[in-house]
């Protein structure tokens, strides 16, 4: 076989086998009727107060947005700090560079208001 005829079968295969899976799923899994309990809100065993349906402020999100990126962006710095006394005067200085541009990431979320909890 040629090289792409091995890498067709590859393509062939990685999109048949989830495809084949999820309809054979599909085909054997219970059907139950969606009617009166089933389609009732459910939050930990207890029914809800009021409407279930509120929305939330986007501040929520940024915030949760902004503690990714920096958590992992401190993931980082780990490697760099265990091999730290071996990478010399120029690593030192590009991870200066990459903790300035976090700084201004942080300063330009705080002041956009992406920090306020309210």
């Amino acid at each position: 076989m040629s090289d792409y005829a091995t890498i067709g079968v590859f393509l062939l295969l990685t999109v048949s086998f989830p495809v084949i899976a999820l309809l054979l799923a599909r085909m054997f899994r219970p059907h139950p009727r969606q009617e009166g309990e089933k389609l009732t809100t459910y939050e930990c065993g207890v029914d809800t107060q009021g409407k279930t349906w509120i929305r939330f402020r986007v501040n929520y999100f940024l915030y949760a947005l902004v503690f990714l990126v920096f958590d992992v962006e401190t993931v980082f710095l780990f490697p760099w700090a265990v091999q730290f006394k071996y990478l010399g005067l120029f690593a030192f200085i590009e991870m200066l560079i990459f903790i300035a541009i976090l700084l201004i990431g942080l300063w330009y979320a705080w002041k956009e208001g992406a920090l306020e909890w309210y």
